[in-house]
């Protein structure tokens, strides 16, 4: 759908800027129009540019706003307050003056006669789809504060293993670099220097030495290449992961590669146990709630395990049987989804799974220096190693021929 830029005044005299979808300009200048804002100019958007900007826009409110936005809400909605009052009360305490932007935008939409949900589906570019969702349910069992509550929850569940993820990459990521540079810098500046002696010399260079020349003469020449090559690698990988056949073999290489594993397969589980938790606690049948997660797992392997689960389990089959048939979701996971469909407490096994696989990915990170160091010190040691054995052969070749002498 086209996109559209747009200049606009608020009820407040402030000058308001975006993006929005529309079908054509009119229903566009329909839909800035209807949230109570005032139009100065509208055009079409370069599809890239508005999809980047619309973005971008997008990351300046973090999960840490939209969890406050929920909290408070369900606080004000179990007291008793109307929910306009409540979200203007939330609006005018915001500090974040996109998000207080977006928060006015859904409220103008509220007083024109919109769900609340329509309200928070008009802004799903900040809002996860879990979201719309869940606040849909509520509306219509009349638990709207239990599903901001419910919402909150999860949100910070999903902060948590961020936080989780983050932690554990921050060792491997510094050593890499830290060591990285410090290789260069021999390669570049010191080594270049000692070899040069050596030549004066008139020292026959061995094998290692010869080696450590080439990979300073490549390192002086085509530095540039490899401070980039991270980013052109990462660039690939967007790249391939655009096609399905090419992406598949990329998410079943992240659960493989060592030490890198533990990190996204736990991960996955917590997702996994997390959505199914919160969809199941909504209300939602199992065979939805599959579908659902399917398509925000994010890794094509457990995607396609989840959704040929929920042919089975649609078929007639047991949530265990099915999970059981795929080697990607582990006998403790089939275990205790056994156990809660016998005991009709299947939301609270899916909580434990989720609690587990959580602080099993929190312990993982904590541990995650003592698991990278080791690769670490051997692949320095090596490198090292060399740089040693280059250095002190052609040493001692000059001090054999000064004996003889």
């Amino acid at each position: 759908m086209p996109l559209f830029s747009y200049k606009a005044i608020d009820g407040s005299g402030a000058m308001v800027k975006g993006v929005v979808e529309g079908r054509d300009m009119d229903i566009a200048y329909d839909s800035i129009a209807s949230t109570g804002l005032h139009v100065i100019t509208i055009k079409r958007s370069n599809e890239y540019i508005g999809y980047i900007a619309k973005r971008l826009r997008a990351r300046r409110i973090n999960r840490k706003d939209i969890i406050e936005f929920a909290n408070n809400l369900s606080v004000m909605l179990k007291a008793g307050m109307p929910i306009l009052t409540a979200i203007s009360d939330i609006a005018d305490a915001m500090e974040n003056r996109y998000f207080q932007g977006r928060i006015n935008s859904m409220r103008r939409l509220v007083e024109l006669g919109s769900r609340f949900s329509d309200a928070i589906a008009a802004h799903k570019d900040i809002f996860p789809d879990i979201f719309v969702r869940l606040i849909t349910i509520g509306e219509e069992t009349g638990r709207l504060d239990r599903s901001l509550s419910d919402i909150a929850a999860h949100l910070q569940t999903m902060e948590d293993l961020a936080s989780s993820i983050k932690r554990a990459l921050i060792y491997p990521v510094f050593a890499i670099v830290t060591t990285t540079g410090a290789l260069l810098f021999w390669f570049i500046y010191v080594l270049p220097k000692v070899i040069v002696i050596f030549k004066d010399m008139g020292v026959i260079l061995p094998l290692p030495t010869r080696i450590l020349l080439y990979m300073s003469n490549f390192s002086q020449s085509y530095w540039y290449l490899i401070l980039i090559s991270p980013v052109i690698a990462f660039l690939l990988i967007k790249i391939l992961k655009q096609r399905g056949e090419t992406r598949y073999y990329i998410d079943m290489a992240k659960m493989k590669l060592p030490v890198m594993k533990h990190i996204v397969y736990n991960k996955l589980l917590v997702l996994f146990s997390e959505q199914l938790k919160i969809l199941t606690i909504a209300g939602i049948t199992i065979d939805r709630s599959f579908e659902i997660i399917s398509n925000v797992i994010g890794n094509d392997v457990f995607k396609l395990a989840i959704t040929e689960s929920r042919e089975l389990i649609t078929a007639g089959s047991r949530i265990s049987d099915a999970l059981r048939r795929y080697k990607v979701f582990p006998p403790l996971v089939v275990r205790m989804i056994s156990i809660g469909e016998a005991s009709g407490t299947l939301d609270k096994q899916f909580s434990y799974l989720s609690e587990y696989y959580l602080k099993r990915l929190d312990d993982i990170s904590q541990k995650m220096g003592k698991m990278v160091e080791p690769i670490v010190i051997g692949v320095v040691g090596l490198l090292f190693a060399l740089i040693i054995m280059g250095l002190l052969f052609p040493v001692y070749d000059l001090i054999s021929k000064f004996g003889k002498m």
